[in-house]
């Protein structure tokens, strides 16, 4: 009976889609061609599957690649060209880097040291769960890897402290993976899939280059605000009893788990310096100029290599192909949007009127970027999706209006991938409710919280940083 509910369910879904395609290919004025009636009708009907999931996200993109193909919205070129992109290449490395570090103990260890120091009360024990994945960002170039590395740690700690259901405690620790892991790809280019799209973007619709550093440089002030205020909300959100303010048996545990460990490996320290070596040449990018896929694909051969390695490549190859999917596809769908004119077709009706009077004013034209998007976040779920949107069409809008597209397009990637209240919103509010050790419920009130302190703080740092820099 459930499973012919189920089934019901998802043709429900899929007819859903089906409708607010023809609603839109049909109403859409004139104003759009027919490639972008069609092509704003597909991502529409993706955005549905996608949110309902009633097939798995990497069948969806590949439905959504042959909606592409089959209507012809666009050469084949254009439609396969999210996989030819650099930065498919980049997600790639960094999931096969992830694997290729997992094989040494480099992270486990890492995350029981902090632990063993600081995880012996409720402050240091959420700053910990914060901090490490801040550090793996440098080196793991993916949230939800991030966040899938902590994970085990932070629910043998709920059952190490008998944190029970319900529980502030419980609450505070899941959603420190959760919010943890959302604001690590604040400040490194390379450690959000909407950083990396967003710099892509830049680059194909206004031709101009993000490099690494310029990333960390425009954000790092943010990061620093992000991180201590993320940590207090959640403090104040979820108040703790005295008595469960102190867990000198985490520390035991932790220091139990080092001693397993043994001293440092070889293969640890030759991973860490391959890993610090990818950074070096992330960085020096203005120096050499090569794209942050190439030093991570040599990070792979590296890893990979015998003798010099830490990895069998039978290993790293198994990388999850349904994000390789999603990301090109996605990528290809952005590229058809900005193709077909549905973007620029979009933007004409903004660029009209109080709206493009407002990003006239290059710091209201900030505030009001990170207000959109943060409303067509919620609306999309998918940040993928909502990059590749809403990134062409206000970068074209910027550009009908002579205004630098540099800010736009840059605050609105940035502010795509602070999703807090929704668990659709980011892979680490995914991984945290799956655990089934915290409900929907429990992401709305510290998410809202989160949303106005990330509001807040980009419209802080656009008000003083960036102006003193000149990004506004």
């Amino acid at each position: 009976m459930k499973d012919r509910q189920g089934d019901v369910r998802k043709l429900a879904f899929f007819a859903l889609a089906a409708v607010l395609f023809l609603v839109l290919f049909y109403g859409l004025p004139d104003t759009f061609s027919h490639q972008a009636k069609l092509m704003t009708g597909i991502i529409v009907a993706g955005v549905v599957l996608w949110a309902l999931e009633p097939v798995p996200i990497g069948l969806t993109a590949l439905i959504i690649l042959l909606a592409m193909l089959i209507f012809k919205v666009g050469d084949a070129a254009v439609v396969f060209s999210g996989f030819a992109s650099p930065a498919t290449y980049l997600i790639v490395a960094g999931m096969m880097l992830a694997t290729a570090v997992n094989e040494t103990a480099l992270i486990r260890r890492m995350t029981y040291w902090i632990l063993e120091r600081w995880g012996g009360h409720a402050k240091g024990l959420l700053g910990s769960i914060i901090i490490i994945q801040q550090i793996q960002a440098f080196f793991i170039p993916s949230t939800a890897v991030r966040s899938a590395l902590i994970l085990p740690v932070s629910s043998m700690i709920i059952e190490t402290t008998k944190a029970g259901p319900g529980s502030n405690l419980r609450k505070m620790i899941m959603l420190g993976v959760a919010f943890g892991g959302i604001i690590s790809g604040t400040s490194v280019m390379t450690a959000a899939i909407g950083n990396i799209l967003t710099v892509e973007l830049l680059d194909r619709f206004a031709d101009i280059q993000i490099t690494y550093f310029q990333w960390f440089y425009y954000t790092l002030p943010l990061w620093i605000i992000l991180v201590p205020s993320i940590w207090l909300m959640l403090l104040k959100v979820f108040p703790l009893p005295e008595e469960h303010r102190f867990f000198p048996e985490i520390q035991q545990e932790m220091a139990s788990k080092m001693a397993a460990l043994g001293p440092v490996s070889a293969p640890e320290i030759r991973s860490l310096l391959i890993l610090l070596f990818i950074v070096v040449l992330w960085l020096s990018e203005p120096v050499h100029g090569m794209h942050p896929s190439l030093p991570a694909l040599i990070g792979v051969v590296l890893m990979t290599l015998p003798k010099i390695g830490v990895a069998e490549w039978d290993k790293v190859v198994r990388i999850n192909y349904n994000t390789v999917l999603v990301i090109s596809i996605t990528l290809s769908m952005g590229y058809a949007f900005a193709d077909t004119g549905a973007a620029e077709t979009i933007s004409d009706y903004l660029s009209a009127g109080w709206f493009a009077g407002m990003l006239g004013n290059p710091l209201l034209s900030v505030i009001v970027v990170i207000l959109l998007s943060q409303i067509f976040h919620k609306l999309i779920s998918n940040v993928a999706t909502a990059v590749v949107i809403l990134v062409p069409i206000l970068i074209s809008v910027a550009q009908k209006g002579d205004i630098d597209p540099l800010a736009i397009g840059f605050t609105t990637g940035l502010t795509c991938l602070f999703g807090f209240m929704l668990i659709v919103e980011s892979m680490p509010n995914l991984l945290a409710h799956s655990t089934g050790m915290i409900t929907q419920k429990d992401f709305l009130k510290p998410g809202f919280f989160a949303t106005l302190i990330s509001v807040a703080a980009t419209i802080l740092v656009a008000a003083t940083w960036w102006q003193w820099i000149g990004l506004v």
